[in-house]
């Protein structure tokens, strides 16, 4: 059975993780929680938060289902902070790693600071990252692209902004980050993409579908 990784996002911060039959829903947003974004619903095996505010946490969003897939994954975090005072402003944020054995892929949460050499180590070399780019209350658009240049992943998937129909006020576009951007800018017409072994290195962008 092939080990690649399908990433489906369901707008904000919320994909659904897909390998092997076994599926895992991040960040899932609450009902009526971020504007312009109708109520997440969905089904997979389990369900996973970065932290714990209302547009990150609707676990109730997701209904389990035990489908006899075993998990592919070995799954780990890395705390970090929520905003650039360690956390007194909105407390603490988890990065997950999914690691398959072949592909590796992270979900940032909503980091708010840059990371230290243990963090960076403990991340790894990553296969593809879901990373906030709107700002405000995450790291600014700058300090994401610094920090994608330090971790290098293959593939780069922006989460986290606003667009001229959906997304908080007060954060920014993703045209705020992709006019700092110097790599390959890829446009996907859904709002999922396979990750493979031999991908091209890439900024991918995927169109939000409710």
């Amino acid at each position: 059975m092939s080990k690649n990784i399908t990433l489906t996002w369901r707008g904000h911060s919320c994909f659904k993780i897909t390998c092997e039959g076994y599926s895992i829903v991040m960040d899932p947003y609450g009902d009526e929680v971020v504007p312009g974004l109708p109520q997440v619903r969905e089904e997979a095996n389990e369900v996973i938060c970065s932290h714990d505010h209302k547009d990150h946490n609707s676990v109730d969003s997701v209904t389990l289902k035990d489908n006899g897939a075993a998990n592919p994954f070995e799954i780990s975090k890395v705390a970090c902070a929520h905003d650039d005072e360690f956390g007194s402003k909105r407390g603490m944020n988890f990065i997950h790693i999914f690691d398959n054995g072949e592909l590796r892929v992270a979900h940032f949460g909503d980091i708010g600071c840059p990371l230290n050499e243990a963090q960076l180590e403990a991340i790894g070399k990553l296969d593809a990252a879901m990373v906030p780019v709107g700002g405000y209350y995450t790291m600014e658009p700058d300090g994401i692209l610094e920090l994608m240049h330090q971790l290098n992943p293959r593939v780069v998937i922006p989460m986290h902004y606003r667009s001229d129909v959906f997304g908080y006020p007060v954060i920014g576009t993703l045209e705020d980050y992709l006019k700092l951007e110097d790599g390959n800018i890829s446009v996907y017409d859904g709002n999922s993409i396979e990750i493979t072994p031999d991908m091209k290195a890439q900024t991918a962008i995927l169109q939000y579908r409710g």
